[in-house]
C-alpha cells in the first residue's frame, strides 16, 4: 500500500499504454485514452470504498531498453504496489524494418534485467506481464511472416518470464485472433499494431478478468 493507504497500480509500456496521456498536472488527461483509462474507470468505480490509484507511465515509441533507462524515475520512485507491463511491438518493429537501432535484439536481456532489478528493489511488488500482439493488417501485412515470427518469440519469452518471476500473465493474442474472426482486423488494431477503441476495451476486459481472479487482485 502507498503511504495514503491506497493500492497504487502502475502501467508501463509504449504507445499502446501511453494513449496520449498528459504530461502535466491536468487531471483530465493523466491516464490517456488507452486500456489503462478503461481499467481505472471500471475498477475504480467498483472499488471506490478503497480508492485504488492508477498511474500511467507508458511512452510512445519505447522499446524494453527504453523502459530500463527510465526505470528509477518512472517506476521505483513511484513505489507501486502492482506493476503492469505491456511492451515488445517497437522492439519487433525496429528489427522487421531493419532500422540501424534495431540490429541487436535486446528484448530478452533488457526485460529480464528490469524484472530482476524490480524484484530486488521492490521485493513485495505484484507483477503483471501482458502479452505483446499483432494482427495482419496495415503496417504488418507486407512482412507478415517476419512480424509473426518475431512477435511469437516475444510472446513465448514473456510467458516464460512471468513464470520465472512469479508474475500474472495476461494473454492477448488469442483474444484478438478470436475477435478478428467476427470483425475486420483493422476494427480491432487499426494498423495491425495499435488498438482502436474496441481493441482497447477488449484488452481492458481481459486484464481485469485475469488479474482480479489472481492472487494479485486489487481490493
Amino acid at each position: 500500500m502507498t503511504s495514503m493507504g491506497h493500492t497504487r497500480v502502475l502501467f508501463q509500456g509504449d504507445s499502446i499504454t501511453d494513449g496520449g496521456r498528459g504530461r502535466n498536472e491536468d487531471a483530465n488527461h493523466w491516464l490517456g485514452q488507452s486500456y489503462v483509462y478503461l481499467i481505472a474507470g471500471a475498477l475504480g468505480s467498483r472499488l471506490s470504498a478503497t480508492q485504488p490509484e492508477f498511474v500511467n507511465r507508458g511512452i510512445s515509441g519505447d522499446r524494453v531498453s527504453d523502459l530500463y533507462a527510465r526505470w528509477n524515475e518512472d517506476t521505483f520512485s513511484l513505489k507501486p504496489d502492482l506493476l503492469s507491463i505491456l511492451i515488445g511491438v517497437n522492439d519487433a518493429w525496429r528489427i522487421v524494418e531493419q532500422e540501424p537501432s534495431g540490429v541487436t535484439d535486446r528484448f530478452e536481456r533488457a526485460y529480464r534485467h528490469i524484472l530482476e532489478e524490480t524484484r530486488e528493489v521492490l521485493p513485495d511488488i505484484g507483477l503483471v506481464l501482458c502479452e505483446p500482439f499483432i494482427l495482419k493488417t496495415g503496417a504488418t501485412e507486407a512482412r507478415w511472416d517476419i512480424w509473426q515470427e518475431k512477435i511469437t518469440s516475444y510472446q513465448r519469452l514473456v510467458r516464460q518470464l512471468a513464470d520465472e518471476f512469479g508474475a500474472v500473465f495476461v494473454p492477448l493474442q488469442s483474444l484478438l485472433n478470436e475477435a478478428a474472426t467476427k470483425a475486420d482486423a483493422s476494427y480491432l488494431l487499426h494498423d495491425g499494431v495499435h488498438p482502436t477503441a474496441t481493441g482497447h476495451q477488449l484488452i481492458a476486459d481481459q486484464w481485469i478478468d485475469i488479474v482480479q481472479k489472481s492472487p494479485l487482485a486489487i481490493r
